[in-house]
């Protein structure tokens, strides 16, 4: 038990680090001047949250949904390929209800500017939920198999979560899908429960120090004598 409880403190303290990297690697990406995004395969240490710019027709007949829940409530991320000169890339053009139906979203034509951050794909869906391409049920966003479904070849590894195209947005008249609403602040409660672990083990440890003490003191202890 006492190794356990070391080992969840322990696995804590990664968490924290891993956390802290993560807060900064969004301050430092998210928020620069939007660059071109990779030709081809990306490197989650340099490009996970970057911010982008590029350019190309939506292919909105092979759009896809995949399961959301945001701020906003349950439905989906609505992700179409942007053709672009270097092949097609994946774009997260915002949230849409559970109930609402392609008449209901914008569709742009022609050429269009995209501004967003950049994200790796997701591979099988989540830990709950899997993918099912075939009947078109998306949990996460997985690049290969969406690109597959699609007919697309492609030699990306990430998609474009589109950032907000203005205030308007957030009117609730405002068309779908609602973009911008990429998780950019995070909670940070690991240093707490890997205080809390380590208490543990240390209660722990003087609980079974305090039980051994106890029991060799009970046996050092004279027995009494009858009287008759």
């Amino acid at each position: 038990m006492l190794l356990v409880l070391i080992l969840l403190g322990n696995w804590q303290v990664q968490r924290l680090a891993w956390k802290l990297d993560l807060i900064d690697t969004v301050a430092t990406r998210a928020y620069g001047e939007p660059v071109a995004p990779p030709v081809a395969a990306a490197d989650p240490a340099l490009h996970d949250y970057l911010r982008v710019r590029l350019s190309g027709e939506f292919l909105h007949r092979e759009t896809r949904r995949v399961k959301a829940l945001t701020e906003l409530g349950a439905g989906s991320w609505l992700l179409t390929p942007l053709e672009t000169p270097g092949g097609s890339i994946w774009i997260n053009r915002g949230f849409v209800p559970m109930f609402s139906e392609p008449g209901d979203w914008t569709e742009p034509e022609g050429t269009q500017v995209i501004e967003g951050l950049l994200r790796m794909t997701q591979p099988g869906g989540t830990l709950l939920e899997k993918n099912d391409p075939q009947a078109n049920r998306w949990f996460s966003v997985d690049v290969a198999a969406l690109d597959r479904a699609a007919g697309l070849i492609s030699t990306r590894d990430y998609f474009v979560d589109a950032a907000d195209i203005g205030a308007a947005q957030l009117d609730g008249a405002a068309p779908w899908p609602r973009s911008g609403l990429t998780k950019l602040t995070f909670t940070n409660n690991h240093l707490i429960y890997a205080i809390t672990w380590y208490g543990m083990a240390l209660l722990l440890m003087i609980a079974v120090a305090y039980a051994i003490r106890f029991q060799g003191f009970a046996r050092s202890r004279p027995r009494g004598h009858s009287i008759s």
